[in-house]
């Protein structure tokens, strides 16, 4: 029996299309990227925006020159934001999805008050609370270090909100089931909760991740050294009123994208189930 043609109604056709169109248009500002990080930089300054492929002109050396020019602080600069990124969402994730647990699961004297402290958080701009944030890492010298970016939003309200919602809809005869079996109250989260929860943590872990890897303003003031200055830091000083290096600019921004296109790979089934969750209706 031959196989069964598919067959798209135009309404679909079309909405593929206008799809499609947007992609490419997302995807523009990359290949751009890609393709200067192959030429020498003085070719852009020259003929600004140009992505036509020039196998002429292109070649590795913006590449080598990352990890010898400035005595190789690209590769500090790379390391920096790993290390931070690794620990700022590995504990970010830890300690709001417990805090977002308890609120959602305990009833407890003050639990609204301090739900709606969360949302009042959310919605303050992190610019005011930079002054009072660089006030008190100074005096507990913790300035121009791994500790200072990360403990000041070790337990962002926008990841609390997140697990708070997801935790409301988790079923509560589970948690009855396990303190009846003798289950200690974290033995039935880390046990019995988390492993459902973790459509949750995967979608946060990619947002979480990306916030910290791309994060400017806060790093820009906690860290005063060249080499304890994260990835988009350093590249940022690679533009300066005497010059810019574009050689280095856009290889190392191309590099830099690698690590959250792997976290998002990784994470990526528990992304969509965590986004999607509530959606659909059975």
């Amino acid at each position: 029996m031959a196989p069964k043609k598919r067959q798209f109604r135009p309404a679909t056709l079309v909405a593929m299309l206008v799809l499609l169109a947007f992609s490419l248009f997302t995807l523009a500002p990359f290949y751009f990227m890609l393709v200067s990080s192959f030429k020498p930089g003085a070719e852009m300054i020259r003929n600004g925006i140009n992505v036509n492929l020039q196998p002429e002109i292109m070649s590795l050396q913006n590449y080598g020159a990352l990890f010898t020019g400035k005595e190789g602080i690209y590769l500090h600069w790379y390391k920096n934001s790993v290390m931070i990124t690794f620990f700022q969402t590995v504990v970010s994730i830890f300690l709001s999805a417990m805090v977002g647990y308890a609120l959602a699961v305990y009833r407890f004297r003050g639990r609204n008050l301090i739900f709606v402290c969360v949302l009042v958080v959310m919605m303050v701009p992190i610019e005011i609370l930079i002054l009072p944030l660089y006030q008190l890492i100074v005096s507990i010298r913790l300035i121009d270090t791994y500790a200072g970016v990360i403990l000041p939003f070790a337990v962002p309200p926008v990841a609390v909100f997140f697990f708070r919602q997801f935790a409301v809809g988790l079923p509560k005869d589970l948690i009855d089931a396990g303190r009846i079996d003798g289950c200690s109250e974290f033995g039935i989260y880390f046990r019995i909760m988390m492993p459902i929860m973790k459509p949750a943590f995967g979608a946060m872990t990619i947002l979480q991740a990306m916030f910290s890897w791309n994060s400017v303003v806060w790093p820009l003031i906690a860290l005063r050294s060249d080499e304890n200055m994260t990835l988009p830091i350093g590249l940022a000083s690679l533009m300066t009123p005497y010059g810019n290096n574009y050689d280095m600019l856009m290889s190392g921004a191309v590099l830099s994208v690698i690590p959250i296109i792997i976290v998002f790979f990784c994470n990526q089934k528990a992304f969509i189930s965590g986004l999607t969750v509530g959606a659909i209706k059975e």
